[in-house]
């Protein structure tokens, strides 16, 4: 991750919603917290009850009312704000940790100040800021942190109280040992910054990937079982295909005897015609899975396979206008497989369908400057209509399955498209533009594999 986008990162942590749900992390940090704030409340009660008797420190009973009803208070808060269904913010564990702070500052000027061990647990309040929140805040926090402890630190050799312990020197050696309690804690919040924070940023950042790798691995037996039933259905059409052509034949050649009328004959035609395209089509899904045969990937001019998908859209669609730019792509070859020509072609055939007058489809070479893959040439294919564009709906869900751009169709087509591109190293961006939709499909000359592809879309 470059450091630009550790910082769009932290930026965007400050404001950013967490997952909605009773087992995301926010939650689960807030209940942590409430548990510790009771417990720590418990705990402090008991210390009071024990040592103060034994200790010339005077608490007044309204300052421990006030702190428990605080304490309460605070309690009462959180717990339900765990019960509400909306989203959690950074910036509210941060609201509960400074109410811990807060109440702790409260408790230390009724009982002794830095003199109290108790001070002690804004370490232990800055190291689950350190797992909790984004850098920014915890930098905010540990700054906050020692400013209070060297707040009381001042107090304490100011005040003079260090006298009543005895000569001189022993007021002097109580002071180090003040000012030496100072520095490591210093120390320690230092510490705790730099590596509970990293600690805990690569932690979510293993949680971030093993979600990636497990979305991947969905994806994976997604198109395994949609290549499984394309296999099956390509099998159990194969002979009502056949069966029709020879039908086809039959009645091509009844009609020439019969003088049929050209239109009965037009028809047969155009119905051949799909019949052999169908039968192309499962032919060439045969050949893809069985690659160790013969059928896998293979080189070939980016001109050539350009051309062979400007002839295939030709054919099929004789009445559409599909304008195709070539720049630079003269003697440079592309690593491929008959999926990736299929992908260009389903693009293409969706802004067909969309557009008004014509759709243009513009190729050209391009270097990568993506980090990893610096100098990778890439072919850049651009295809635009004047087509009504993409609903902001389906935009949202572009490269799920099962999501169509039209009434009709399962909406399998830019799924399997992004499958296939991704799958050598290409990418898909999908957007709106001014008259239309614009999709862009950049693919790399020789492959190489990337861990963050997928269909991305926006609207301009």
């Amino acid at each position: 991750m470059t450091a630009k986008h550790k910082q769009q990162s932290s930026l965007l942590a400050l404001i950013a919603p967490l997952e909605d749900s009773e087992a995301s992390p926010n939650r689960i940090a807030l209940q942590r917290l409430l548990q510790l704030r009771a417990f720590v409340t418990v705990i402090g009660l008991l210390g009071l009850a024990i040592l103060l008797p034994f200790s010339s420190i005077e608490v007044p009973p309204s300052a421990i009312i006030g702190l428990l009803i605080g304490v309460a208070a605070s309690l009462v808060i959180g717990f339900w704000r765990l019960r509400s269904a909306v989203s959690l913010l950074p910036l509210e564990l941060l609201g509960h940790l400074l109410a811990d702070v807060v109440l702790l500052i409260l408790l230390l000027t009724q009982t002794g100040g830095i003199s109290n061990p108790l001070i002690s647990y804004l370490l232990v309040l800055l190291a689950v800021s350190a797992t909790i929140l984004p850098r920014l805040m915890v930098l905010s926090f540990a700054a906050g942190s020692i400013a209070i402890y060297t707040f009381f630190l001042l107090i304490d050799l100011s005040s003079g109280q260090q006298m009543s312990m005895g000569a001189e020197g022993q007021a002097m050696t109580f002071q180090l040992h003040l000012v030496g309690m100072w520095v490591i804690f210093v120390v320690s919040a230092a510490l705790i910054t730099a590596f509970v924070t990293r600690m805990a940023e690569g932690i979510r950042a293993r949680e971030i990937n093993l979600a990636h790798a497990r979305e991947e691995a969905l994806r994976s037996e997604q198109l395994i079982a949609i290549g499984t039933l394309a296999a099956g259905t390509a099998h159990a059409l194969g002979t009502p295909l056949s069966t029709m052509a020879v039908l086809l034949g039959e009645l091509d050649s009844i009609a020439t005897e019969n003088l049929a009328a050209p239109e009965v004959k037009e028809d047969i035609s155009v119905l051949r015609q799909q019949v052999t395209r169908c039968r192309n089509s499962l032919t060439q899904l045969t050949r893809y899975y069985h690659k160790d045969e013969g059928g896998g990937s293979s080189k070939s001019l980016i001109a050539d396979f350009i051309e062979d998908i400007r002839e295939y859209l030709i054919n099929i669609h004789p009445t559409s206008n599909i304008r195709f730019e070539l720049q630079d792509t003269d003697k440079k070859q592309l690593t491929s497989d008959p999926s990736i020509k299929h992908a260009v072609i389903n693009i293409i055939e969706n802004g067909i369908k969309a557009a008004r007058t014509e759709v243009r489809v513009s190729a050209k070479i391009l270097t990568s400057s993506a980090y990893g893959n610096r100098g990778q040439e890439l072919i850049e294919l651009i295809i635009t209509d004047d087509g009504p564009g993409i609903p902001d709906e389906v935009m949202e869900n572009l490269g799920e399955p099962f999501i169509s751009l039209r009434n009709q169709g399962m909406g399998l087509g830019i799924y399997l498209a992004n499958a296939s591109i991704q799958r050598l190293g290409g990418t898909i961006e999908m957007s709106n533009v001014t008259g239309g939709a614009r999709t862009r499909i950049t693919l790399p000359i020789e492959p190489f594999p990337l861990t963050d592809s997928a269909v991305r879309g926006s609207t301009r």
